[in-house]
């Protein structure tokens, strides 16, 4: 198989053998006298732009399909640019192309030769559209990543704050902020799985796997399935981590036969919202609190300042049950 670049060679010595080569090169080809006319086409031209033989030998290149070879990107290319500096490499056009739609050609254009004769010519083109297609979404997603990044980078810094320091351990510290953090990376790291979403049924379970000490302690009655963004992910993961945090250390998770019951639906209204109900039962007896500390300034922060959503705390003497109901668009 001879390459652009053996068969550029071989058109300048004028090659007796140069006609039957043009057919070798894989990619569609096109050889041009200097009035832009084409001389010669090979078989994959042929093959990519759907054309036949009789219809475009002799004709200028601007003529092809009713003038929709007429593009103004080409015409600058080949009128302008090649005369100045005899080749072009890969020149991206993109146009929609008579019989194959859409596409974005990578365009390279050399003078084979130049002399008393006139000019010749040799227009070579490779479609990138799949590779430029690619180029998009790889710039979509990195951008996605900084935009993620910023924000987790964000949320951990505030963590880092507002995990209670005054009075504790650093080995209680230390314990709080990484829950609280693995709680986040998890989220995250689902919504990167996920393309950009989670799953709110396996953010749940993954979530709360850490808290089951027995097969029956925590129960989830699964809803409809519902998609989250990442921001929507982290906000409820911490929500969640931070309610199982306090049942192990004081509510149903902390004695035997105590159990988490977890369940939603998604109501249908104007904007549909999600409503998450967490009931724990079981445990120690339950009381309102005197004063809201710092668990539920979290989940407060997380739900309501976040996710513009609402939490209803109900203390309950058989056991706390909190509901969180989150906008679903945004």
């Amino acid at each position: 198989m001879v390459h652009l670049e053996d068969l550029y060679r071989i058109l300048r010595t004028g090659h007796v053998q140069a006609q039957g080569v043009v057919d070798t090169v894989p990619f569609p080809l096109l050889v041009l006298d200097g009035a832009l006319c084409i001389e010669d086409v090979n078989r994959a031209f042929f093959r990519t732009f759907k054309v036949n033989r009789d219809d475009i030998i002799g004709r200028r290149i601007y003529d092809l399909g009713d003038g929709q070879w007429d593009i103004p990107e080409l015409r600058r290319l080949l009128t302008d640019v090649i005369p100045k500096s005899t080749a072009v490499i890969d020149y991206k056009v993109e146009h929609d192309f008579p019989g194959i739609g859409k596409r974005t050609m990578l365009v390279t254009a050399r003078t084979i030769n130049q002399d008393d004769n006139g000019t010749t010519m040799l227009v070579s083109f490779v479609d990138a559209s799949d590779r430029t297609r690619r180029e998009v979404e790889f710039e979509i997603l990195l951008g996605e990543l900084r935009h993620r990044m910023k924000n987790l980078l964000g949320l951990v810094r505030a963590l880092a704050n507002q995990t209670k320091a005054e009075g504790v351990s650093a080995e209680v510290y230390r314990e709080a902020f990484l829950g609280r953090l693995t709680a986040i990376v998890d989220a995250n790291d689902q919504g990167f799985v996920g393309g950009g979403d989670g799953d709110l049924a396996e953010l749940i379970a993954r979530t709360l796997e850490p808290f089951a000490a027995s097969p029956n302690a925590i129960k989830i009655d699964k809803g409809p399935p519902v998609k989250l963004d990442s921001k929507k992910l982290m906000s409820l993961a911490l929500a969640l981590h931070e309610l199982a945090t306090n049942a192990l250390k004081y509510g149903a998770l902390s004695k035997a036969g105590g159990q988490v019951h977890v369940l939603w639906e998604v109501e249908e209204a104007e904007t549909p919202r999600l409503r998450l109900t967490w009931t724990e039962s079981g445990g120690p007896r339950v009381s309102p609190p005197t004063s809201r500390g710092f668990g539920s300034q979290l989940i407060q922060l997380a739900i309501a300042y976040d996710l513009n959503g609402k939490v209803e705390p109900t203390y309950a003497a058989t056991g706390l049950m909190v509901e969180m109901v989150i906008p679903l668009t945004t």
